[in-house]
């Protein structure tokens, strides 16, 4: 019990920018973050939903390059799904998905130390049926994470999606949310009223990301605020799923994952709970400077810590 496993959607990204296709990459939240581990050296699973065709096959490429492991049974769709992804002059993001979410097949992944979920997969049927099954079957032994990295456009019952997305915090132990996806998700409620709330509901930690603002987070210990890095945009694509892969390593770090530590990370103090947040900045810093989803490795995530 010492692996993490990611589930959630992978695609290939197809960018534009002044009305223009510039690249195709591969993309996906729930994949960002399980390359986003690998990358780091986690030991990492990750099971999705991709098709036997060229895109399938780059994903997949792309996932074991990073050290992670891909479970065979996410390998059966009909089709690779994919995302047009529209670039503003700030770089930041909008998106319109061609997707199938399923989750078909049952995993042979053994029980896991994290499981993480959140986006496309966490709210979209047919598949956010399994994925919720899932993480009920897998906290017996592991600490869960969750980034609900809302799309709206996808979600035909904001309702449904909302109730989903609460019942996957209360499930959880670990949130990370953008102010944007708050706003979405309660417009009625300041982000730091709503953290509260969910803290109260199940969460250990619950991180709330603000863009330039920097990012704060509560646990029952108070509330951690960092600033924002200084930072030379040149698109925001990733930085979210960047913040939580630094987050969970922060935390994996520390010994505070697995679901026999849940009553220590429910205890963590401030003064870790803020050197978690600095981590985490650090990698969003890094991804934002970077075109595209390019999450950074060790060495180059280490290197940057020194420099300051």
């Amino acid at each position: 019990m010492s692996r993490a496993l990611v589930i959630g959607e992978a695609l290939i990204d197809i960018v534009e920018r002044d009305g223009q296709v510039s690249g195709e990459y591969v993309g996906g939240s729930p994949l960002n973050v399980a390359v986003g581990l690998g990358r780091l050296g986690r030991p990492v699973d990750f099971w999705t939903h991709i098709g036997d065709d060229p895109r399938g096959h780059r994903i997949a490429d792309y996932v074991t390059a990073s050290g992670a492991r891909l479970v065979p049974a996410g390998t059966t769709a009909a089709r690779t799904s994919t995302a047009r992804v529209t670039l503003a002059e700030d770089g930041s993001a909008a998106y319109a998905f061609d997707i199938d979410w399923q989750l078909p097949g049952s995993s042979t992944v053994p029980p896991p130390l994290l499981v993480h979920t959140g986006s496309i997969a966490a709210a979209l049927d047919p598949g956010c049926l399994a994925v919720a099954a899932l993480i009920d079957a897998y906290r017996i032994s592991a600490t869960v994470t969750l980034d609900p990295n809302v799309r709206p456009g996808l979600l035909p019952d904001p309702v449904l999606g909302r109730e989903r997305i609460e019942h996957l915090v209360e499930r959880s132990d670990v949130v990370k949310v953008s102010d944007e996806d708050l706003r979405w998700i309660d417009p009625d409620r300041s982000a730091e009223r709503i953290a509260r709330s969910w803290l109260a509901s199940g969460p250990s930690i619950v991180a709330v990301t603000l863009g330039e603002r920097g990012a704060f987070a509560v646990c029952a210990a108070g509330t951690a605020r960092v600033a924002a890095r200084p930072v030379a945009v040149v698109d925001t694509v990733g930085a979210g799923d960047a913040f939580m892969v630094g987050l969970i390593d922060a935390l994996w770090q520390h010994g505070l994952l697995g679901a026999d530590r849940r009553g220590d990370l429910e205890r963590i103090s401030l003064d870790a709970l803020t050197a978690a947040l600095e981590i985490a900045n650090l990698s969003a810093a890094l991804t934002v400077a970077r075109a595209g989803a390019d999450l950074p490795d060790r060495a180059a995530r280490d290197a940057a810590a020194r420099r300051e």
